[in-house]
């Protein structure tokens, strides 16, 4: 499943030079894995698994793993690359400084952060 909040987040980043590529089937992190970053993915698709249940699939402009920062916890999925992807990892500096500095990406994180949350509750009742 993957969500419209009307954010590019990919646009916001593509530029960054310090985009990096992952090869397809590759797992950029695990349940459990400490959460020191998000990630925007500027090409490409992600599958985000929990307990090996497929539970989204993300595709360019979209971010995943903000949660850990959110929560300073660990993981909460399993991240995939599906195809070979383009990705920017955002540590927590940067983050607090986005969210601090520009509405856009704030709010952007807010409405994906609520859709999410719908979703799930839409999945489970």
């Amino acid at each position: 499943m993957s969500l419209d909040v009307n954010v590019d987040f990919g646009a916001m980043f593509r530029n960054d030079d310090r985009a990096y590529g992952v090869d397809a089937g590759s797992v950029i992190f695990n349940e459990g894995d400490p959460g020191d970053c998000l990630y925007v993915i500027l090409d490409g698709e992600v599958d985000i698994r929990v307990h090996e249940h497929q539970v989204w699939r993300l595709k360019a402009g979209e971010i995943f793993g903000e949660m850990a920062l959110v929560e300073a916890r660990s993981r909460s999925a399993q991240a995939v690359a599906r195809t070979a992807c383009r990705l920017v990892a955002v540590d927590e500096r940067r983050f607090l400084f986005l969210v601090a500095q520009t509405p856009y990406f704030a709010l952007g994180l807010l409405r994906l952060l609520a859709s999410r949350l719908r979703a799930m509750d839409e999945t489970v009742s």
